[in-house]
């Protein structure tokens, strides 16, 4: 896919996308660090890949960081702040893309945690970071956003209450965020073909993913939907502070 941001654009710029040693998050990576900003690749258990991701985007003459932490451990957080602010000195986008809930051998609670609290925390530790006109980017779904009003499918349900509340807590912030300078947005898409989530959605309920396209008329891919996500890290922020990606007719 083309680049979605002008070459040079981010230049000095330092981003921070959790979850990004895969998936979306990645190509969020590629796409930041394309339009020269240098990034911080944030991983869990795949270090491997982030380091692999790192290589690549050194190459583009840009300074890539690689710090493991666990989102829902908040002295894991703190240490990886504590490094990019020893390495880069503060932000100017913080992306959160890292969410989950549909893992195996999880707590009840997990999504809840994942999705709310530990986004919640992740913004609240760095706001030392953040200076006045940098950016807070959150990722969400459709079925999570508009919850609500529309229902789901039960397999995913939990999830979307789950990055709901999330949201939900994160938009009491803009207030205090405005004060200090700080922008935010949401950004929502639609079910994404080929991510963690739509193969366990898949595996749970036969033929989903297919019935989902045929009513939307397309699903977004990865690299077209981190390309949204990039474009929402530098593009005026809607008056609502929502970016809707994708076809939202069968929402309420």
């Amino acid at each position: 896919m083309s680049q979605p941001l002008a070459p040079g654009s981010l230049a000095g710029k330092r981003v921070l996308v959790t979850g990004s040693s895969r998936g979306i998050g990645a190509d969020t990576v590629r796409y930041l660090a394309e339009a020269g900003a240098d990034v911080v690749i944030n991983f869990r258990n795949k270090a491997p890949r982030a380091e692999k991701l790192a290589a690549e985007v050194r190459e583009l003459g840009v300074r890539a960081l690689v710090i493991g932490a666990d989102l829902t451990d908040a002295d894991s957080v703190g240490t990886m702040y504590a490094e990019v602010e020893r390495e880069f000195g503060g932000l100017d986008i913080l992306v959160l893309n890292a969410s989950g809930g549909m893992e195996s051998g999880m707590g009840e609670d997990y999504a809840l945690l994942l999705n709310r609290d530990a986004q919640v925390g992740a913004l609240q530790r760095a706001l030392p970071l953040l200076g006045a006109g940098s950016r807070v980017v959150f990722v969400t779904s459709h079925q999570a956003h508009f919850i609500r009003t529309t229902p789901t499918m039960p397999e995913y349900e939990p999830v979307a209450l789950s990055k709901r509340a999330g949201e939900d807590a994160l938009r009491e912030l803009i207030p205090d965020l405005t004060e200090r300078g700080i922008e935010f947005v949401v950004v929502s898409g639609d079910m994404i073909e080929g991510t963690i989530t739509a193969t366990l959605l898949e595996r749970a309920n036969p033929g989903a993913i297919a019935s989902r396209r045929e009513s939307a008329g397309k699903l977004y891919n990865v690299g077209e939907f981190a390309a949204e996500i990039a474009r929402a890290a530098v593009d005026p922020i809607p008056e609502d502070n929502t970016r809707l990606v994708g076809d939202t007719s069968d929402f309420v």
